[in-house]
Formats: structure tokens, C-alpha cells, sequence
């Protein structure tokens, strides 16, 4: 059972008003009218916009730090992402109140969705329970890193967005604009628990969460349970292949394309000759990193803070 100090330590909230397609505005009153009625402490950090996420995830470490109280997020995937990136060197307890189109991360660890106002009642009695994260050289990724055709793919899918709105139709035509063009061609200098290949491949992914690897179904899902991640390499493919291997994926059935490689693997490392940076993109946002790329389990856990009539799935 938590102790009354736990119950009573103060939560300090990040909230990203763009996650997903909810109102902010509305998750914002949601979660102070909870907190109010059971007089919790807390206090708000509200992101009018995503770039101001890593500032204020800061402050919020630090001020849970000082008066020994735990970090709470609300918001999609990238956004759970750019607070984990603040607490996980910190050792502090992190909340989580999943808002976003997708939410992996919540979704496989059995917190509720979109009613913010439930999720952080849930999190006043709260278990902790420790939650592997995947590093990236310094950067955190809680569902994927990829690079490729994958963060190409992302960042077409945005701009079409914003030019023509946030549609889930939109998306779809945006990736098949995506797959009926050209696509990269990289030889990567891969270095696996190490042993060392050179592979051309047009898209790699390295995945950290069990519930996205099964519904496109890698049959190495379970090893991330286990302190492994799961790497995937998808080969150059004549264009009608790639279509339908991006189907065999919609449909759960990627790990079974013949040429696509899945493997799972503790330490990889990247390389590309003649680059010194790359584009990948991380719980869905665009980033980039110097080569060559290294990529781990974090030495240290995530404190999870789980509501206590729910568990992992």
C-alpha cells in the first residue's frame, strides 16, 4: 500500500494542448477540477506548442525534485516521449495520462485513455511498476526509432496535414504519395551484439514496445519484456513489393513478408559511410543525430505510476 507521504506527494503536470485531436483547453480544466476536489497539490506546465515541451519538462523535474513530489504527463506519444527524456535521469516517478491518436505506450501498459480527469484520480493511489526505455546515443524512444523511408514518410504525412488537415484519409493517401515514389537506398554498417555486417535497406525501425511489434506482427515482440530491443530491417524492394508489404503490416502480418529481417539484440550500432548525421524519426517526431548511431536499454528503469486496478497487458 503507498504511504501517506506518497498519497500526499505533489504532482507536477505537463500537459500538451495539441495532443491527439481532444481540446486542451478541456483536458487542462479536467485535471485541475479532480486535483482541486481531493485538495492534492500540484501544478501545471501547459505547452502551447510542442517545441516548448523539453523547457518545461525541466522545470517540472526540478521542481518534483525539490519538493519530493512526482512528474505526471498528458499527452501522445512524442510528447510522453520529451518528459520521459527529462525524468528518466532524474530517478523521479512519472504519470502518465495518454491523450494522443495512438498511445503505445499507454495502451501497453494498461492506463486509461482520453478522460483525463479518471486518469489522474487513478494515479493518487498509485503502484510504481519499472518499465524498460531504449536510448538512441542520448535520445529515449519508448515505441520506435527508425530511419529511412519511415521518417521521410512522417514528414510528408505532416506537411500534407497541415496543408490539408488532420485526417486520418489524409494520412493514408499521404503514405501511398510516400510508397509510389523513390525511396532511399542505404548501406548500413550494422554492428550487433558484436558482430558486424554491411546491409543495403531502405527503412530500419528499432522497437521498445511490445503492442506495436504485435499488431504488425514480429514474431521477436515478447523479447522487450526481457531487456532486449527488436531491430527490423526492410531490404530495397521493387515498388509493388513495398506496397505490399506496407498492406502485410496494416494487416499484422509484416514479420511473414519473406525479405523483411527481424532479429532481437541488446547493443547495435549504425553506420553509414561518408554521412555524419542522419534523420530518424523517434515516437513519431523528426530528429537528428550524429553517426554513428548506438542503440541500448537505458541502464535505469522508468518509474511507472499505475493505477492499482490496472496492470501490464
Amino acid at each position: 500500500m503507498p504511504s501517506p507521504q506518497d498519497r500526499q506527494r505533489p504532482f507536477f503536470v505537463v500537459l500538451n494542448r495539441r495532443s491527439g485531436s481532444g481540446d486542451g483547453g478541456a483536458t487542462e480544466e479536467a485535471i485541475r477540477d479532480a486535483l482541486d476536489a481531493t485538495g492534492h497539490p500540484y501544478r501545471l506546465f501547459c505547452a502551447k506548442h510542442p517545441r516548448h515541451l523539453g523547457e518545461l519538462a525541466e522545470q517540472a523535474v526540478e521542481a518534483a525534485r525539490a519538493q519530493g513530489g512526482a512528474v505526471v504527463v498528458a499527452g501522445g506519444d512524442g510528447t510522453i516521449n520529451a518528459v520521459v527524456q527529462a525524468v528518466l535521469p532524474s530517478g523521479l516517478p512519472l504519470g502518465v495520462l495518454p491523450q494522443g491518436t495512438f498511445n503505445f505506450f499507454g495502451r501497453c501498459h494498461g492506463l486509461p485513455e482520453g478522460d483525463a480527469g479518471e486518469g489522474i484520480r487513478g494515479l493518487l493511489d498509485a503502484r510504481e511498476t519499472p518499465v524498460q526505455v531504449g536510448l538512441v546515443n542520448d535520445r529515449v524512444f519508448l515505441v520506435n526509432a527508425s530511419l529511412g523511408l519511415y521518417p521521410e514518410l512522417l514528414e510528408r504525412r505532416e506537411r500534407d496535414k497541415r496543408r490539408f488537415g488532420r485526417h486520418r484519409l489524409v494520412a493514408l493517401l499521404s503514405g501511398l504519395r510516400a510508397l509510389l515514389g523513390s525511396y532511399p537506398d542505404l548501406r548500413l554498417s550494422l554492428c550487433e551484439d558484436g558482430q558486424r555486417q554491411v546491409r543495403r535497406s531502405t527503412t530500419l525501425v528499432v522497437g521498445d514496445n511490445r503492442l506495436q511489434l504485435e499488431s504488425i506482427g514480429i514474431p521477436e515482440a515478447d523479447a522487450v519484456t526481457r531487456g532486449a530491443l527488436v531491430g527490423i530491417v526492410l531490404p530495397p524492394l521493387a515498388r509493388w513489393h513495398m506496397i505490399l508489404t506496407a498492406i502485410r503490416g496494416l494487416s499484422g502480418h509484416l514479420g511473414d513478408v519473406e525479405k523483411v529481417d527481424s532479429f532481437a539484440f541488446t547493443e547495435l550500432e549504425v553506420a553509414l559511410p561518408r554521412r555524419r548525421e542522419l534523420k530518424l524519426a523517434i515516437d513519431g517526431e523528426i530528429v537528428r543525430l550524429p553517426l554513428p548511431l548506438r542503440f541500448r536499454v537505458a541502464p535505469q528503469a522508468l518509474r511507472l505510476l499505475v493505477p492499482r486496478d490496472r496492470g501490464d497487458r
